[in-house]
This record gives C-alpha cells, sequence and structure tokens, in this order.
C-alpha cells in the first residue's frame, strides 16, 4: 500500500496516505493503521499525505513565521523562553542544544564548543494562567499572527489525536483509548528558523550542526519543513541518513515518551539537523520548519499500554506522571 519516502542503510520510512485512515472504509482504515504502527515499531519515523490541513493553509502558516522572524533581535527577546515548566516563548540562536546527553553540565559544554544554529518560538496551549504565551504586538505585517498560530495549534492537536487513534486500532486496542490522554492539548507548536549561514562554518568546526543529534520527549512530533532540506535520521547501522523534504507531507517521529509508554514496541530514534546537500555559492539559504510536540496530557499517568506486556515482569519501566518527565527532560537541554 505504502511506498518508501527514505530507504537507505537499513532504514526505511514509509510514506503513508492517512487519507484512507481518516476517510476510508474499516478493511482500509486498519491497513492504515497496520502500516503507521509497522513504521513506528521499525524506523520510529513516516511520512503522512493525505493530510486534513491543507497545503494552502500551511503555506500562510509558514509566512506568517517568517514575519516573525524579522522582527528586531531585541523585540524578540522581550519574547523570552523562560522555564522548563512553562516552555514557551522565544529562544535566540544557541540557547538551546538539542543533545541525547542528560546531565547539565555535560550539555553546557557541548553547546559551548558548537551551539545549535537555530532560533525559534514556543507556542503552548492557550489559557494557562500560570504559563502565558508571549505574543508579539500585532502591528504591521504580525496582524493576525495570534489568530494564525492558535488555529494551527488546534489543527495539529486534532491530527495528533488522529495519528494516536491508528496507533491503537494497530494495537488491537480500542480506537478511543488514548483520547483521554490526548484531550487538553499539552502540546507545543514550535515555529523555527534557521537562518542562513556560510558554507565553511561548518568546515571550519566539523562538530558544528543546525540542531544537534537528539531524540525527542513526547508522545509523537508532527515536522512541518520546508524545500531546504537537512534533517537526517540514525539508521540501524548508526549512520544517519536524508530525510528529504516531499512536498504535502509531514514526518512525523514517535517520542521518548510513547517508546516507554509502549513498552519499547514503538522506537524513538535519533535525528539530528545539518548543513543541506550542496548547492551554488558560499552560503546555505534559510531554512523554516514548524514542529508540533505531542504530549500526554500533563496530568496523566503513563504506564504500559495494555497488550504491550504479556505479564507484571514483563513492564520494563516504572509509571510516570507526563508533565514531570518533560520538564525534566527540557531542564537539561536549556
Amino acid at each position: 500500500m505504502e511506498k518508501a519516502a527514505v530507504k537507505s542503510e537499513g532504514l526505511v520510512i514509509p510514506l503513508i496516505d492517512f487519507s484512507q485512515f481518516l476517510n476510508g472504509n474499516p478493511e482500509q482504515r486498519k491497513e492504515t493503521a497496520n502500516a503507521i504502527l509497522h513504521g513506528f515499531q521499525t524506523a520510529g519515523f513516516i511520512y503522512l499525505k493525505g493530510l486534513p490541513i491543507t497545503p494552502e493553509y500551511r503555506k500562510h502558516v509558514f509566512e506568517t513565521s517568517a514575519k516573525y522572524f524579522r522582527l528586531p533581535t531585541e523585540t524578540k527577546l522581550s519574547h523570552c523562553w523562560t522555564t522548563p515548566e512553562a516552555n514557551r516563548g522565544y529562544s535566540a540562536p544557541g540557547r538551546e542544544k538539542t543533545t541525547t546527553l542528560t546531565d547539565i553540565d555535560d550539555v553546557k559544554k557541548l553547546r559551548d564548543a558548537a551551539p545549535d544554529l537555530k532560533e525559534s518560538l514556543e507556542i503552548g496551549r492557550e489559557g494557562e494562567p500560570d504559563h502565558p504565551n508571549h505574543w508579539p504586538e500585532e502591528e504591521g505585517e504580525l496582524k493576525g499572527f495570534k489568530e494564525t498560530m492558535l488555529g494551527f495549534h488546534a489543527k495539529c492537536k486534532e491530527l495528533h489525536m488522529e495519528v494516536m487513534r491508528a496507533i491503537a486500532v494497530g494495537l488491537g486496542i480500542d480506537e478511543s483509548w488514548f483520547d483521554s490522554y490526548t484531550d487538553v492539548g499539552d502540546n507545543t507548536l514550535r515555529l523555527l528558523h534557521y537562518p542562513e549561514v556560510k558554507k565553511d562554518v561548518f568546515t571550519i568546526n566539523p562538530g558544528q550542526v543546525r540542531a544537534g543529534a537528539h531524540s525527542d520527549y513526547g508522545s509523537i512530533t508532527l515536522l512541518f519543513q520546508d524545500s531546504r532540506g537537512g534533517l537526517q535520521v540514525q539508521s540501524p547501522t548508526g549512520v544517519f541518513v536524508d530525510a528529504t523534504p516531499i512536498e504535502d507531507t509531514v514526518v512525523v517521529n514517535a517520542g521518548d515518551l510513547l517508546a516507554r509508554w509502549s513498552n519499547d514496541n514503538i522506537k524513538s530514534t535519533i535525528h539530528r539537523v545539518v548543513e543541506p546537500p550542496s548547492g551554488d555559492g558560499d552560503v546555505y539559504p534559510a531554512r523554516y520548519s514548524i514542529a508540533y510536540f505531542c504530549n500526554p496530557n500533563f496530568k496523566s499517568y503513563i504506564e504500559a499500554i495494555p497488550g504491550t506486556y504479556t505479564a507484571e515482569k514483563d513492564r520494563k519501566y516504572e509509571g510516570i506522571n507526563s508533565g514531570q518527565y518533560l520538564v525534566q527532560r527540557l531542564t537539561a537541554t536549556y
């Protein structure tokens, strides 16, 4: 049914038509769900086409994101990211260091040696009194910014719930099993800008990347990318393989908490963003992407999903609170 979006070094990332799950007959829905689950079990990544979010709408969101990053640096810094508990606001280039390391001092050393070449704006669920979003002044070309981003946040929340329903069908549990874990929308919309950079930056410092090798923390991540490229996924052989952008798709990867939740039936795979395939000139152009980091509701208690173990002794992990887990992970990277 599906073809491979990526096939190299033993890594096969499928390209799946999600409309077959959203709108198909029972047989098509089950077949699509199985393909999605298999992709997460083997690669930890899938590409989805046939999305319920139109290309025109996604283009508008990307254009609006680019307008934000054109603001003066001092203006963006007034929206600054503050704490892991809030996880909202602007992060300047070098502020965050994505890595597989968990020790704060080790992360600092790596950040100092090779800071990530990106800036971002984190937008969380609106309406949390203790953790408000940091919105720019809506004037000039930024009029409508808040409405656009909250609308996209809501659409991505629904897509998250549908993908989790597909996973449930694939696992053979009730389709709505995850709904009570995902209905609040404790997710983060991250607007990302990788500024243009001279090619010799990567030659002078071989350890330099746009975003360091890491796995994601939550349930799944929805990644919408432009055509520039640079995303790489680690293969079973340890080699990083290009996950080339495909028009009108979203790249979806499983996070560490979903791997834990599934008793390691699902993989959370390491990935990074490096310099894109070389083109003309001595400067790599800017890259834009939008990541929607999905999490179980922060109040949810996460323990092994039914059917992912046969006896109590087969449970690999103790239960954990979703929100506390995310704060622990974010504390190290910032």
